[in-house]
């Protein structure tokens, strides 16, 4: 029964019901969207290039294991936790000779990865390159098209598509920038991939040479076993499992290979994983604000409606389940709509961060069923949640009480409903105040934003309060006006809960844009002006490759020139990841300063570690302390603590010797170098000239390059949370168009009792710019509060980094939404004949 009246309800109201469904259309499309690149990090396929033709690789663990151990109640609890390490994992070459021995195995090839950047005009055309000794080329199989193998340690054997891009031939010369100083190699062949290679550039050398450039001395990347004619591939990886069993090396196959080749992809799944996860909820939480409020609007413009079934004897379960199932449809059909739109928007977004980097393109995109079927579960949810929410007060209220209330809204406060707005704005207090303590990006991010959804959250609940002291404050100025301006004033009195309902998204939209705007600024000012403090070189050499070459820093170090080194990479303290850097010794005082607070640099040997105050906190290290951490490579390490300084944020939490971190990274290259130095940038220059792609520069210069990378990163950012703040500006005009549209009666008996229509339009561009006044001060106050505890946790001062024009920009944008969406309604609305409105039926 209720089912039919429902269906009849949805289809005489289509217009009532057209806000709700765009509202929920748009969050299912957020969320598929959200939950195609959560997939992708989870089951996302990297197909295998260059092992195709090795069905078993053997390779190193790339993770750190914890393993804790809890006694409760007389059980034992044993947890076991995995992190990925920044770079590769090395494997002893004795595990070859195992996997020789192995039943099965027809051939093992040692594989060796290393950086080999081929200095070329036109680049490499988007993909890496990788050197790897020649011996390996079986494992795709590369085979020779031009030209012999290489021999001597001079030669190179290039693939057809850097051959072809460079116009390289057997006989040709070519400077390939590799894990040391530029070197000219002669082309003594092409070869070219029997499957695909469309993601790198690979570069052979002679096995000699690329032991020496991998500079990893009885290790290897990993090894690719050839089966015995007739073995199957299963079976193998088996055996090959079996005989390493205890040896902590990774035995893949099949899709499982894809990963030891691409660490990038690897890692990105993870990255994508937490993306999505938190894009993802932070939509639900938007979502669900949103679509509260918006069936809370649809609900009240139908309270007459409502009232008249209470008053011929409809019970409130017959009203909640007649509203259920309105939702119920409207969601339906929302759902399924936003699911559709939302996998194109998913390939946008997937396809998007490939192209800023923050994905590889090997790291493909997976579709299934799950991310539109939960979109369409939670808008159902939604929808009939939001029913419920909106129907309560008119479902439970007398007959009589719901008539009295269809007409004026209720004076006295709902207790309820002021009850939740004050825990949930005590909940924000907490994030708040929690975000005061957060030290690491990871762990306040998530926080930042869900502390932005409650608090706005908080300000849906108690908006009615809100608008009516907002009513008195405004009351004096408004009355200036004019007439408009006392008609807005009794609107904001009279209707403070339907202004709640538009000032909600108003709130969410200013106050989440200006987090997201100004959270990384804040982040990154401070780091910037650390940096900009501790560097006291006169010069920054920086590259526009793959690094700074030790052999230029040995160039330009003189008598009176101090040359430091930089090279970067993170490490593991526990299961923790910390940014790390590692700094050469000579002349160190004379480059850079991070402001050291206990123990000195001058004990920064490769045994020992200095650690920021940051870190010193959170780990509990003094000078002297030993510290047990695993270095990029999974290299485990237990060093002595030098030095304690401040600078952490500019510099990384951890500084290590130079040489101790350069032999545990995959780019031992420095990432610049810092140069204290009475010489000019041109005889700097000079020096350098035989090292292509670097450039001399000023330490402001050097900082403005810093600035521009730390863009890039930002625009990641704003791309994950773009979708969630253009959902909140649709609710913005859909509230605003529903609240508006609603009125046409009321203003039709204004247009009867006087006032013209261009009277009206003032009334409502008022009640707008009031509603954007108190919206925006909400929004601001939202947005600094929780900007502000961010920055006292990150940066330990209260300085969140706000541009002024960023900021007026983002109130003007807000302002003029709000604006158009009032004014087009209403112009529509005043169209119709006063008398026709007056005299229609409701």
């Amino acid at each position: 029964m209720m089912l039919r009246y429902a269906l009849k309800t949805v289809r005489a109201r289509k217009a009532g019901f057209l806000g709700s469904f765009l509202a929920l259309m748009c969050a299912a499309a957020l969320i598929t969207a959200c939950g195609t690149l959560l997939e992708t990090g989870l089951r996302g396929t990297i197909r295998t290039e260059r092992y195709a033709a090795a069905p078993v690789v053997v390779s190193a663990d790339q993770n750190v294991h914890q393993t804790t151990v809890k006694q409760k109640k007389g059980k034992t609890k044993v947890k076991h936790k995995a992190k990925p390490v920044a770079e590769r994992a090395w494997l002893s070459d004795g595990v070859g000779r195992t996997l020789a021995g192995t039943p099965g195995v027809a051939r093992v090839v040692p594989e060796l990865t290393f950086l080999a950047e081929p200095l070329i005009p036109n680049g490499t055309g988007g993909r890496t390159a990788y050197g790897h000794a020649w011996e390996s080329s079986a494992l795709t199989p590369y085979r020779l098209v031009a030209g012999t193998a290489p021999a001597a340690v001079t030669d190179v054997v290039v693939d057809r598509h850097l051959a072809d891009r460079a116009r390289l031939e057997p006989g040709d010369h070519l400077t390939v920038q590799s894990t040391q100083a530029p070197r000219s190699y002669r082309v003594s062949g092409v070869a070219a991939p029997a499957t695909a290679v469309r993601q790198q550039t690979s570069l052979f050398f002679s096995t000699a040479e690329a032991r020496r450039l991998a500079a990893r001395p009885g290790q290897v990347t990993a090894f690719g076993v050839i089966p015995d004619a007739g073995t199957d591939p299963g079976r193998l990886r088996q055996a090959v499992a079996e005989a390493l069993r205890g040896t902590g090396a990774q035995v893949s196959s099949g899709d499982t290979r894809g990963p030891v080749e691409f660490l990038d992809a690897s890692a990105a799944r993870t990255k994508l994983v937490s993306m999505g996860g938190a894009m993802g909820g932070t939509s639900l939480l938007v979502a669900v604000l949103v679509v509260v409020g918006t069936f809370a609007l649809s609900v009240q413009q139908r309270h007459r409606e409502l009232a008249l079934l209470r008053a011929i004897a409809a019970t409130s379960g017959q009203i909640r389940r007649l509203l259920g199932r309105e939702a119920l449809i409207v969601g339906a059909v929302a759902g399924t709509a936003g699911a559709l739109v939302g996998l194109p928007l998913g390939g946008w977004l997937h396809g998007r961060f490939v192209a800023l980097g923050a994905v590889p393109a090997t790291l493909e995109q997976t579709v299934s069923v799950f991310p539109p079927l939960a979109a369409l579960a939670a808008t159902l949810f939604g929808a009939w949640a939001a029913a419920r929410i909106a129907s309560r007060r008119v479902a439970r209220i007398r007959p009589a009480e719901a008539l009295a209330e269809a007409r004026t809204e209720r004076t006295r406060p709902a207790w309820g409903r002021l009850l939740a707005g004050l825990l949930l704005l005590a909940g924000g207090a907490a994030l708040v105040a929690l975000l005061s303590i957060l030290r690491t990006e990871p762990a306040s991010t998530p926080v930042t934003f869900l502390a932005v959804v409650v608090l706005s959250a908080s300000v849906a609940l108690l908006g009615p309060l809100l608008i009516k002291a907002a009513a008195l404050l405004l009351a004096g100025p408004l009355r200036l006006t004019g007439h408009g301006g006392r008609l807005a004033t009794a609107n904001l009195r009279g209707n403070a809960v339907r202004m709640a309902s538009v000032v909600t998204p108003l709130t969410l939209l200013i106050g989440m844009t200006c987090t997201v705007l100004f959270v990384q600024p804040t982040l990154g000012d401070a780091a910037r002006a650390q940096a900009g403090e501790g560097v006291r070189a006169d010069w920054v050499v920086a590259s526009r490759g793959p690094g700074v070459p030790s052999e230029a820093a040995r160039q330009l170090r003189t008598r009176n020139a101090a040359v430091t080194e930089v090279v970067r990479t993170t490490v593991r303290v526990g299961l923790d990841k910390y940014a790390a850097q590692g700094v050469t010794q000579a002349g160190l005082a004379r480059t850079w300063d991070p402001d050291v607070t206990t123990g000195s640099l001058r004990g920064l040997t490769e045994r020992t570690v200095a650690v920021s105050e940051l870190a010193a906190d959170r780990l509990h290290l003094k000078p002297g302390s030993k510290l047990k951490l695993t270095l990029g490579d999974g290299t485990p390490a237990t060093l002595t603590v030098a030095a304690v300084y401040t600078r952490g944020l500019g510099f990384g939490d951890l500084t290590f010797a130079h040489d101790l971190l350069a032999r545990h990274v995959d780019n031992p290259l420095a990432s610049s170098l810092l140069v204290s130095t009475d010489r000019t940038q041109a005889q700097l220059v000079t020096t350098l000239r035989e090292f292509p792609g670097l450039e001399v520069l000023s330490p402001a210069a050097a900082d403005s390059l810093q600035a521009q990378r730390h863009q890039a990163n930002a625009e990641v950012n704003l791309l994950a949370m773009g979708l969630v703040l253009a959902f909140t500006a649709i609710a913005v005009v859909n509230t605003l168009a529903m609240s508006v549209s609603e009125r046409v009666r009321e203003f039709a008996l204004l247009r009867l009792a006087g006032a013209t229509r261009r009277q009206v339009l003032r009334m409502l561009r008022t009640e707008a710019v009031s509603v954007l006044l108190l919206g925006t001060a909400l929004g601001s106050a939202v947005s600094l509060a929780v900007l502000t505890s961010f920055s006292i946790g990150m940066t330990g001062r209260a300085a969140p980094a706000v541009t002024p024009l960023v900021y007026v920009t983002v109130v003007a944008g807000a302002g003029l939404l709000a604006l158009v969406a009032t004014a087009l309604p209403g112009r529509v609305a005043l169209r119709v004949r006063a008398v026709t409105v007056a005299t229609a039926k409701e």
